[in-house]
């Protein structure tokens, strides 16, 4: 049987958030099978749960943002990528402010902190949502068009394409497919940073955003040049952040997917998009386990690799 996934251990992380520039802490916790991904804010008066659905995300822009009863979590797209990486389902995330710390920027010191923590198997199937018609959404035309797309797979598969009129991006590597069966996330995924230019980095503390970003937590680039003193971490390291988030954005509808995602120029509301339509077409999807390990797809079984 392809088990279900937890925690052995509680680990904690401190940071500050990227745009609120806020002290948080984070206790991630064991939870019991079938609880899934679970974020309590502990900071109010009465802890409040926000568990994972399509339609928890109330807000994408620059981030996920995810809330219910008045209550709020923002930017959890790179911890949600690490989960989903790793192949956890169930985890309890308390958190002492509305936002998930940054930290470098990518998913790599999630994935150091929930290996670190030990990852357990459960005695209960792991379930899939395994899609079996095509999705499609559509945003934009012509030079503003923008797309995303899930496929049936026998696995989970993602390719991605960006299109920045920058030239240091578009020096770089503009697209990238990653088989999460590969068990090579932690390698080849999680360490791509977030990015941005500094003239968005400027406006956007102008509003009240980005207060707690910088060189060690974003790759920044001016009209001509990365600004960070070491380069980028991957020749292509901007294409493959988005690969990043879209695993982080789509692991909100609650369950690991089989499927092939494709987008061009997609973002955090568009894949919240696709979740949206795909949930609104139950003919378009089934929930599946697998009691013989040998017919899941190639490298579920395994815990993946540290880097």
């Amino acid at each position: 049987m392809l088990q279900q996934r937890t925690l052995k251990a509680i680990t904690r992380a401190v940071g500050v958030g990227l745009h609120s520039g806020q002290r948080v802490e984070l206790t991630l916790r064991p939870a019991p099978v079938d609880t899934g991904i679970v974020f309590r804010r502990v900071d109010l008066p009465e802890p409040v749960d926000i568990a994972m659905t399509p339609e928890a995300v109330t807000d994408t822009r620059l981030a996920s943002t995810i809330s219910s009863n008045g209550a709020k979590v923002q930017t959890i797209e790179h911890l949600m990528s690490a989960c989903a990486g790793l192949g956890i389902d169930n985890l309890r995330i308390d958190i002492t402010a509305d936002e998930v710390p940054i930290l470098d920027g990518s998913a790599s010191s999630f994935v150091f902190l929930l290996q670190s923590a030990g990852i357990v198997l459960q005695a209960a199937p792991k379930r899939f949502i395994r899609v079996i018609s095509p999705v499609e959404v559509h945003e934009g035309k012509d030079h503003d068009a923008k797309w995303a797309r899930l496929d049936p797979y026998h696995g989970y598969k993602l390719s991605f394409e960006i299109d920045f009129d920058h030239r240091v991006v578009s020096s770089t590597g503009q697209r990238f497919e990653f088989d999460l069966g590969s068990g090579s996330y932690s390698r080849d995924i999680a360490r791509a940073r977030t990015f941005g230019f500094t003239k968005e980095v400027e406006y956007m503390r102008s509003k009240g955003l980005a207060l707690g970003g910088g060189l060690d937590n974003a790759v920044v680039m001016d009209d001509t040049k990365v600004l960070n003193a070491g380069g980028l971490r991957y020749d292509d390291e901007f294409v493959k952040h988005k690969i990043l988030d879209a695993m982080g954005d789509l692991y909100v509808v609650g369950r690991p997917l089989l499927a092939a995602y494709s987008a061009f120029r997609s973002g955090h509301g568009l894949n919240n998009k696709l979740l949206r339509a795909l949930m609104q077409q139950p003919d378009a999807w089934e929930i599946v386990s697998f009691d013989d390990e040998k017919r899941a797809p190639a490298g579920f079984a395994e815990v993946a690799r540290a880097w």
